[in-house]
């Protein structure tokens, strides 16, 4: 092997251009730059082997339900149960049997940048169905109930009916098929990841076209969380129509 630049083997090493035995080749090399950058690539190749690891974990619930006959498996979860403002939001997905992401864990566990990428991987190749519950619905039915019923219009949104269920420590009522109930299920489970990221980015787009509406309260940021900039705000301007008049300490402001 003709002698290469540092700045070509780097590149050929991050695009995994080298053969096995080129890089037992290069790690003969006499200069320090290209040990660094070996040293690098193992480092890199050790992580993404760690990361296939954890998604095969992740997998495994779903291999036990195919292995028992079921081929439409679909991950339930919802994000926004706790905030003071806006709708709470569910996502079903059913992925591939031959689906894999890279680094595919529960959303709370990705930075921003993740999630947008992982959401229009996942829209991309798998199926998936959305409900969402507004404000209103959820000071009418509570919290718990409404995010049943965002979970159930999420599996009703699905182009293929599931026949079995993995839903996040939530069981749904009057549902053909199976379902399990996992605690900790975006944790445990790819599909359930998979639907924890749409359900967050979904939502997390609905509160920033809020947030046009009413930038004192930030919901950009906060997302309707009570974040002492957000309480500020309630405590000056009073809530919005996209606040929860059930949840403190909106329902303490409203009756004061």
């Amino acid at each position: 092997m003709r002698e290469l630049t540092i700045k070509d083997i780097k590149y050929k090493l991050d695009t995994n251009q080298f053969s096995n035995s080129e890089r037992e080749l290069l790690r003969k090399d006499h200069r320090k730059g290209v040990h660094k950058l070996l040293k690098q690539y193992d480092v890199r190749q050790e992580r993404k082997l760690e990361l296939k690891k954890q998604y095969e974990q992740m997998l495994s619930i779903e291999n036990e339900a195919r292995t028992s006959g079921k081929k439409w498996i679909a991950g339930i979860d919802e994000a926004g149960r706790g905030p003071l403002a806006g709708p709470v939001v569910a996502a079903a997905v059913i992925l591939p049997a031959s689906f894999y992401l890279e680094g595919l864990n529960d959303s709370k566990q990705l930075s921003p940048i993740q999630r947008e990428d992982f959401f229009e991987v996942i829209k991309k190749e798998a199926d998936y169905g959305v409900g969402t519950v507004s404000n209103e619905e959820i000071d009418q039915w509570n919290i718990y109930r409404a995010a049943k019923m965002a979970m159930k219009q999420a599996v009703e949104q699905l182009p293929i009916p599931p026949d079995h269920l993995l839903i996040d420590a939530m069981t749904l009522e009057g549902m053909t098929g199976s379902q399990q109930s996992l605690v900790k299920g975006d944790q445990r489970s790819v599909s359930i990841a998979a639907a924890s990221i749409i359900a967050k980015v979904t939502r997390d787009r609905v509160m920033k076209r809020i947030d046009e509406q009413y930038p004192d309260y930030d919901f950009a940021s906060n997302q309707g969380y009570g974040t002492q900039q957000h309480l500020r705000a309630l405590a000056t301007y009073g809530p919005t129509p996209y606040h929860r008049k059930s949840f403190a300490p909106v329902k303490d402001l409203i009756h004061s």
